[in-house]
C-alpha cells in the first residue's frame, strides 16, 4: 500500500496549512479560494480547527500506515465532496467549486494508487 500512504501526503498537505489559515486569517484565506461574498468569519475560524484536526489524524494515519483507514478517507472525501457540490449549489460561490477541485484531486490520487497496491499484492501473493 505504499502509493496509497504516498497520496495521503497531498491531503496532509492541504488539510494543515488550510487550517491554519481559515483559523488564522479566514479573510485572507476565503478570498484565496475566490470567495466572491463576505462571511461572519467565526465559523471559517471553526473549520480551520476541524482542519487542523483531521490533518493530524492523517498524519498519524500516515505515520503508522493504518491500511484499513485508507477506504475511510475516500468515503470521506466523497461526503464532504457532495456537500460541496450542495453549498455550491445553494450559493453560487466559486470558493465551494475551488476547494472541491482540490479535494477530487485528492481523492483521484487514493483510489488510483489504492487500485494499484491492491493489483500488486494481488500479482505477488
Amino acid at each position: 500500500m505504499h502509493r496509497t500512504n504516498l497520496s495521503l501526503y497531498y491531503l496532509a498537505g492541504y488539510l494543515i496549512p488550510a487550517g491554519a489559515l481559515l483559523l488564522l486569517v479566514p479573510e485572507f484565506a476565503t478570498k484565496l479560494l475566490r470567495s466572491n461574498r463576505t462571511y461572519d468569519y467565526a465559523p471559517f475560524r471553526l473549520v480551520g480547527i476541524l482542519l487542523i484536526g483531521l490533518g493530524i489524524l492523517i498524519v498519524q494515519i500516515i505515520r503508522y500506515r493504518l491500511q484499513v483507514l485508507y477506504p475511510t478517507t475516500v468515503v470521506v472525501r466523497l461526503l464532504i465532496s457532495a456537500t460541496l457540490i450542495a453549498l455550491y449549489a445553494q450559493t453560487s460561490d466559486p470558493f465551494f467549486l475551488v476547494i472541491l477541485l482540490i479535494v477530487v484531486i485528492g481523492i483521484g490520487l487514493t483510489v488510483t494508487g489504492y487500485v494499484l497496491d491492491r493489483r500488486r499484492a494481488v500479482v505477488t501473493a
